[in-house]
């Protein structure tokens, strides 16, 4: 059986402000050509369908109409819901979408509950695990720790016992959303630590023939039976490095797997430079990133002016601008407080203005401040004494209340 795996699609999500929605069509259209060409039996998809858990309405509509198309295909589709979505309302229609041979699993109260589908060589079961937050489920699936490894563990046990009580040969594919022991995360995934641990051991999924990972974003091989697709687009500049597809997955009669790697489009390359502003504008070995979504890193001691407006000439496209100056050898880093050590106010002010911009204030700007401490200072001092004036008239009347009182005592007393 011919499987095509892939995962977080995140519908709906932007790369730095920049809509993706046109290319998330584009991809969908990849994705049904590819179903096509290479006469795929059944998709399964890991889970971030959306990017969040209320998608934007042309988001929804890009799903419904990749439910469509991959419908109209009579290829099967598996998928669950991952940690961005909310599982139930993309299991909205789940029973009717069956009937159509797309087969949503986003409860998990079904994780032991497959879809079989059946080739020449017999029957293959489809275990969905979708995102398993523990706390959430820990009580459904008898476990004391809330944690990923415990419920996965637990989720994978009502697998095995399922795949136990069928007919011998019976081959098994797991969908699962989780961070497993040996992915290499990106600055994309949203994190779902609990407790301090996030990943799980992938020998939690011992005993099934392949296993669909969704989560990670980069395309990575744990084990022959255990993948990553990753994400079919880049989401973050930490993604710059990875080559975005699919995962062609051929499934044998004695359960062996082969697979192999299906690019998917790029709408346009990312690219990371760092240096100095003009050894960047400059800079000959450039030239192909003046085409790409640019992340770019300033190490110029001072910052420029107009640095964006400048890289913006070279590179258009430049999304994301980064100052990290290059630090010298006399350069002592120390704690925030130990910085502050023996330093006034005007000091202090004087460093934040260094740190900031670069360069410390020239004199005109240091009588700028002095003129704005002095000012508060005056301002506090005027409402010290204005405090002081009203604290000694309380004193005043207070003290004259006591004496008419005392008077009025002693007069009482005489009396």
């Amino acid at each position: 059986m011919r499987l095509l795996h892939t995962s977080d699609w995140h519908l709906g999500r932007a790369f730095h402000r920049v809509d993706m929605l046109g290319a998330q069509a584009e991809f969908i259209g990849h994705l049904v050509a590819t179903v096509r060409e290479h006469e795929v039996d059944a998709v399964v998809v890991a889970g971030d369908v959306y990017d969040r858990a209320v998608p934007p309405l042309a988001a929804v509509e890009l799903f419904d109409d990749a439910l469509h198309r991959l419908a109209d295909l009579g290829v099967p589709t598996v998928m669950i819901s991952g940690n961005h979505d909310s599982a139930r309302r993309l299991g909205v229609g789940a029973g009717l979408l069956d009937r159509a041979g797309v087969h949503l699993r986003t409860d998990p109260a079904g994780c032991g509950t497959p879809v079989v589908l059946a080739d020449t060589f017999g029957d293959v079961a489809f275990y969905g695990l979708p995102y398993l937050e523990p706390a959430l489920v820990k009580d459904a699936f008898g476990v004391g720790r809330a944690g990923h490894e415990s419920v996965l563990g637990a989720a994978m046990d009502r697998v095995r016992a399922d795949l136990a009580a069928r007919p011998p040969g019976t081959r098994s594919v797991v969908l699962a959303h989780a961070f497993v022991t040996g992915g290499e995360a990106s600055d994309s995934e949203r994190d779902i630590t609990v407790g301090g641990v996030a990943a799980v051991p992938a020998g939690v999924f011992d005993g099934v023939d392949y296993v669909a990972l969704g989560h990670l974003h980069g395309c990575q091989t744990l084990t022959p039976r255990v993948r990553y697709s990753g994400s079919p687009l880049a989401y973050s500049f930490s993604e710059a490095a990875h080559r975005k597809s699919m995962w062609l997955v051929d499934l044998g009669a004695d359960g062996s797997v082969a697979a192999e790697r299906v690019d998917c489009p790029v709408p346009r390359p990312l690219a990371r430079i760092r240096g100095t502003l003009e050894d960047l504008l400059a800079d000959p070995a450039l030239t192909a990133c003046e085409a790409a979504w640019v992340e770019a890193t300033l190490t110029d001691p001072v910052r420029p002016a107009d640095p964006m407006a400048r890289l913006t000439v070279r590179f258009p496209h430049t999304l994301s601008l980064v100052f990290a100056p290059d630090r010298t050898p006399d350069d002592v880093d120390t704690t925030y407080a130990g910085r502050l050590v023996g330093r006034g106010d005007q000091q202090i002010a004087q460093d934040f203005v260094a740190h900031v911009r670069g360069a410390a204030p020239d004199e005109r700007e240091r009588a700028v401040l002095r003129d704005a401490f002095d000012a508060v200072r005056a301002e506090e001092a005027l409402r010290a004494d204005g405090a002081r004036t009203d604290a000694i008239r309380e004193d005043t009347t207070v003290r004259e209340d006591m004496t008419v009182r005392a008077d009025m005592t002693v007069r009482e007393v005489a009396r």
